[in-house]
């Protein structure tokens, strides 16, 4: 049985979500608009696929001789990779890009065709980590390897003390190890747990799909280039990594900050597994927004620095967020509750670092000067 399912949030009281939920579909009643993606998602999911596979086209055909024109191609597919995932599957995920629900399971999927598995992110993202956000033991983004430490629940280690140093050289590793291993041990994991018997599927059938589409990734995008690409074999593979550890990087930036970082709380279930909130609350308390006035920034990112907003309304496509995050502000105030939100994306990522930085000591206390 999946452990989650113990967990049950105080949702007797959901006065801050309907209000909130009533004024944001007034807004999109009262302009007209539809909910899912409009044209701007078009154009976004054009560059992005552009910014992978033009790269890739310019090696694969040689044009550029130069070894640093090579490694630029790589970096370039790396950002490439992670407009894609930011962009375009993680709405479709959601069931946000479009009203066809054939589009989105399309989309969704150009997370196998990057490496991914749309599968894995679905139970992940969508079960875990947006229903159980910052819960230990339920919110798979806050476990990690034994070297890093996100919540105040999980075991202090000696090592710890370093972990705000040394967690980005990891980071940049995220989508090599989805590449590689990670998909199989969370398909393991996540059969034990019953949640592919909930999917109406099994475990055998998953397994084979999941090796068919890491031979076809790492065909296409490893094996295929150290044949076509005129360059050492060990340079390809070295350009390769280059493309994933950039990938997961951004990735990292944008998904850390919005969760782990300083102000937002880790709350526990008590011993019957009932939470103190109701879940919207939670959400609030555990989520941060950041540089939500820089419009460029929004844009590549796929909106996810309005977190706040992502969280309360996942069915939502990112380009409406900015219309809406006013509206989640002030019903927030009026109920008391916290809205929190950064700046900047500089002092976002400075507000993560210092969370690495006070959970690798035994108390944890700080400011919201940030």
């Amino acid at each position: 049985m999946n452990q989650s399912n113990t967990v049950r949030f105080n949702n007797a009281n959901r006065s801050f979500y309907l209000t909130a939920k009533k004024r944001v579909d007034e807004y999109f009643k009262a302009n007209n608009i539809s909910r899912y993606g409009n044209y701007n998602m078009v154009i976004k999911s054009i560059f992005m696929f552009t910014l992978y596979f033009t790269p890739f086209v310019l090696l694969l055909t040689n044009v550029f001789e130069s070894y640093w024109l090579h490694s630029l191609m790589w970096i370039l597919m790396g950002f490439g990779m992670s407009g894609i995932g930011l962009s375009i599957m993680h709405d479709a995920n959601h069931g946000s890009y479009s009203r066809n629900a054939t589009f989105n399971a399309i989309m969704c999927r150009s997370m196998n065709f990057v490496g991914g598995s749309s599968l894995n992110w679905q139970l992940q993202h969508n079960v875990l980590h947006h229903t159980y956000t910052n819960i230990e033991g339920h919110d798979e983004d806050i476990s990690s390897i034994g070297l890093l430490r996100f919540s105040p629940h999980t075991p202090l280690k000696k090592v710890h003390k370093l972990q705000f140093l040394y967690a980005w050289f990891f980071y940049g590793l995220m989508t090599i190890m989805w590449a590689t291993t990670k998909d199989f041990q969370q398909l393991v994991r996540y059969s034990k747990m019953g949640m592919l018997e909930q999917r109406k599927t099994t475990f055998k059938k998953e397994l084979y799909l999941l090796i068919l589409n890491k031979i076809f990734y790492l065909g296409y995008s490893l094996a295929l280039p150290i044949v076509l690409i005129d360059k050492p074999w060990y340079l390809v593979v070295v350009g390769w990594l280059m493309m994933h550890y950039v990938c997961g990087m951004i990735l990292a930036l944008i998904f850390q900050p919005a969760h782990v970082i300083e102000n937002t709380e880790f709350p526990m279930p008590d011993d019957k597994g009932n939470m103190k909130d109701d879940w919207a609350s939670h959400q609030l308390k555990t989520t941060t927004n950041f540089a939500q006035k820089s419009w460029a920034f929004s844009w590549f990112v796929g909106g996810l620095n309005f977190q706040v907003e992502h969280h309360l309304f996942p069915n939502i496509c990112h380009v409406h967020y900015k219309k809406i995050a006013p509206l989640i502000r002030q019903t927030a105030e009026e109920f008391n509750l916290p809205y929190y939100s950064k700046k900047t994306f500089v002092g976002a990522v400075a507000g993560h670092a210092k969370l690495l930085y006070a959970l690798g000591r035994k108390d944890y206390k700080f400011s919201s000067s940030l």
